[in-house]
């Protein structure tokens, strides 16, 4: 998840947001990186899965918010709501909600699914914290590693909405260090929030209704997106693949691949879109 911006990141929250989402303990895709991976070296990061729509969930991450505040840093806490943060869900293998894994040295331990009451919350976490007692190579006494400075740049300015700003920064990057790829990942993500942020979900209609229009097609892409529905937008274009000729067809290739490295190029759906394409071109 290194570099990996969230594509939800600049849409209002769902009304009624607030509460468990608002604490210090919220990741997305964004912070993913530095506050569960880098942070379980240290100690191990209960990362809780859940959705605003599951009254049990919420109840859940509540608990885990309190309990956490009683550790004394034995522990920390990610709390992640799942419809915004899809790959977040998808890495673990989620299955329902909520879902609660213990992520120790970079790699998830244990987990548990549904909500459970608070006595056997404890003993699990218990049971977490003496299975990593003395193992983790960055405890507590162990220096951490300084961030990179010119990624704090580019992450401040995105974290501001200021997406020239954070462009920029992981230009001047990539300048300097041609083969980042964490730089060269998060600029893709920018220059696609940057393009997309601003089409309307009526694009979609649009599109339905006149299937040959091609910059119809890549705006709904676009806003497929930014729903977390890549499958959805990965066929959309598959398809103007096989209606299209030409300058056309050359313009939709050429988007359908920029979205593809938008993403893990090992995630399964982009393998069997890719697999789409190459016989919708051949």
């Amino acid at each position: 998840m290194s570099g990996a911006v969230d594509l939800s990141s600049l849409k209002q929250p769902p009304a009624g947001a607030a509460g468990a989402t608002g604490g210090d303990y919220a990741v997305n895709e964004t912070t993913f990186e530095a506050k569960v991976l880098r942070r379980s070296v240290q100690v191990p990061v209960i990362v809780a899965l859940y959705s605003q729509r599951s009254p049990g969930s919420v109840e859940l991450v509540r608990t885990l918010e309190r309990l956490v505040g009683e550790a004394g840093g034995a522990w920390d806490l990610a709390t992640v709501e799942a419809e915004a943060n899809m790959r977040i869900a998808q890495a673990f293998g989620v299955q329902g909600i909520p879902t609660v894994i213990a992520v120790a040295g970079g790699q998830p331990l244990a987990d548990f699914q549904g909500a459970q009451p608070e006595p056997q919350v404890r003993q699990w976490l218990s049971a977490v914290i003496d299975a990593v007692a003395g193992k983790l190579p960055g405890g507590e006494d162990a220096p951490e590693a300084p961030e990179d400075p010119r990624f704090v740049a580019a992450e401040t300015a995105l974290e501001q909405g200021d997406l020239a700003g954070a462009e920029a920064a992981y230009e001047a990057i990539i300048a300097a260090e041609p083969g980042n790829e964490e730089a060269k990942g998060a600029l893709r993500q920018l220059r696609f929030l940057a393009r997309a942020q601003g089409i309307p979900e009526s694009a979609i209609a649009t599109a339905d209704a006149d299937p040959a229009n091609v910059d119809a097609a890549l705006d709904a892409a676009d806003v497929e997106m930014m729903n977390q529905q890549p499958e959805a937008a990965f066929d959309r274009l598959i398809g103007a693949v096989k209606r299209t000729a030409g300058d056309d067809r050359t313009k939709v290739r050429t988007r359908l691949l920029e979205l593809f490295e938008l993403f893990d190029q090992a995630e399964p759906f982009v393998v069997a879109a890719r697999r789409k394409l190459a016989a919708a071109l051949y």
